[in-house]
């Protein structure tokens, strides 16, 4: 162990062994403090991949009952959960054991312990038996990412009452599952349980679902997910749940004041968003400043209060997304390498894995309007696509926002099948200031979902051909 390193990254998840893994390609002595027994933080313990493992399977299940008849295909599926948790497990375990490799193959040090900052170039790692070291170093990475947001009044104890973790763990489907919070992690871990079985009653504090989403988006994602068996309480705030001998007695009532009204439920999923984690890292006492909402405030160099001190990720300013992390800690690394990083914040997608899915890259026709930026919207239905109905997969729809004088593509939204992997391309003509008329003008092999995108990109430009 050399007896100081160039970088020392505390924390594992995307933002943090992303950063370390770059800083050693470009020969810095990198190393990470990882709490848990596992590397990869709550994105591949316990988040992101996780949840997507049951997403799929979840949806399998769901088109093996109600959608293969419609294909000439007669079964009748039958839920092993246990199976489906085991497939969860296994892929968090690939992918957790990836990361360890990628960090021995990159002669990258792991240090398992609970990370603490003691000042400009030392790190202490107290392990969990009460042993501790110090390490030193040339620059200290802040990558501990977020942890779910409390709800005032309700104690969240992973059995009955649980986040997003304990969500992922259930031992069996509940009959009754109320979700608090219409944001992206309680829509789908509800989309899980309800397509498994459940019924699904989402209470959101504010009068829409996916808030800062598309506006038109968030009303056709809610009328999509409600037509499959969500029910929603929108205007509605928790107000205590309490615990019974045949389950959990959820109180609610409006935002705006009246009547208060009780759900029963089995399970609670407590799903109101998440804060940053810096819980024992010792920022006061080294002097790193936080904002009003305890996110590390960091220059656009990602450099922190202390000359020496970096933060990425959920922990800083913007959208708590795991690839947002990841390129925070690609362009650090560059710098600190003496490179020259750099994020793009206007093209940084994001997806809700439901079903359909909904991804969203640049910005929504609110934010323009707010700002005052004259545009033009080109839409296009997966119901007028012919793959959509060769699948069975009409749901949904492309919208893009092209500016009204220069014709650049502003924003792209899409509700449909596969739309995680079809809002690429427009974050890849948007981060090369692409227009409308380039998009339109691009030959897409037919016949493909992604013709759709095309077509609104038609739309926004001159005028559709399909529809």
């Amino acid at each position: 162990m050399p007896d100081t390193y160039d970088l020392i990254v505390i924390g594992s998840g995307p933002g943090g062994y992303v950063c370390a893994i770059r800083a050693a390609q470009l020969g810095l002595k990198t190393a990470v403090v990882e709490k848990r027994a596992t590397y990869g933080g709550t994105c591949l313990n316990v988040g992101c991949i996780p949840s997507k493992a049951l997403l799929y399977a979840s949806e399998m299940f769901e088109h093996a009952g109600h959608g293969f008849a419609d294909l000439g295909i007669k079964v009748e599926p039958e839920l092993d959960l246990s199976g489906m948790l085991a497939h969860k497990d296994k892929t968090v375990k690939s992918n957790v054991e990836g990361v360890a490799y990628l960090f021995k193959k990159n002669k990258i040090d792991g240090f398992e312990g609970t990370g603490r900052i003691l000042g400009p170039g030392k790190v202490e790692v107290s392990a969990d038996k009460g042993e501790s070291q110090v390490l030193e170093t040339k620059a200290i990475v802040i990558a501990t990412g977020s942890d779910s947001a409390p709800l005032p009044g309700v104690t969240v104890d992973e059995k009955k009452v649980v986040s997003s973790t304990g969500a992922l763990s259930l031992e069996k489907v509940p009959e009754k599952l109320l979700v608090v919070g219409a944001g992206i992690i309680g829509l789908e871990l509800g989309s899980v349980w309800r397509r498994l079985g459940s019924q699904v009653t989402v209470v959101e504090f504010l009068d829409r679902i996916l808030p800062g989403m598309d506006g038109e988006v968030a009303k056709q994602t809610q009328r999509i997910l409600k037509k499959q068996g969500l029910d929603f309480r929108l205007s509605t705030k928790v107000t205590g749940v309490r615990s019974e001998k045949k389950g959990l007695r959820v109180s609610v009532e409006p935002v705006s004041g009246g009547d208060a009204d009780t759900f029963d439920a089995d399970i609670v999923l407590v799903a109101i968003g998440r804060r940053p984690y810096t819980e024992g890292l010792g920022l006061e006492e080294a002097g790193v400043e936080t904002d009003e909402r305890g996110r590390v405030k960091t220059d656009e160099g990602f450099k922190t209060s202390v000359d020496g001190i970096y933060a990425i990720g959920d922990v800083i300013a913007g959208p708590m997304l795991a690839h947002k992390a990841e390129d925070e800690g690609s362009a650090l690394a560059e710098i600190l390498a003496g490179q020259k990083g750099h994020v793009n914040y206007g093209v940084i997608p994001s997806v809700l894995y439901t079903d359909p899915e909904i991804a969203v890259v640049g910005r929504s026709e609110e934010d323009l309007k707010e700002a005052g930026i004259a545009y033009r919207v080109g839409k296009f239905p997966f119901s007028a696509n012919g793959r959509a109905r060769a699948m069975n997969a009409t749901d949904g729809f492309v919208k893009v926002l092209a500016d009204e004088k220069t014709d650049r593509v502003l924003g792209v939204h899409i509700v449909g099948h596969g739309a995680g992997e079809m809002i690429h391309e427009a974050a890849v003509l948007m981060e090369f200031s692409g227009a409308a008329e380039d998009l339109a003008r691009t030959c897409h092999a037919h016949p493909t979902m992604s013709e759709a995108v095309r077509e609104a990109a038609m739309a926004a430009w001159f005028k559709p051909i399909h529809i």
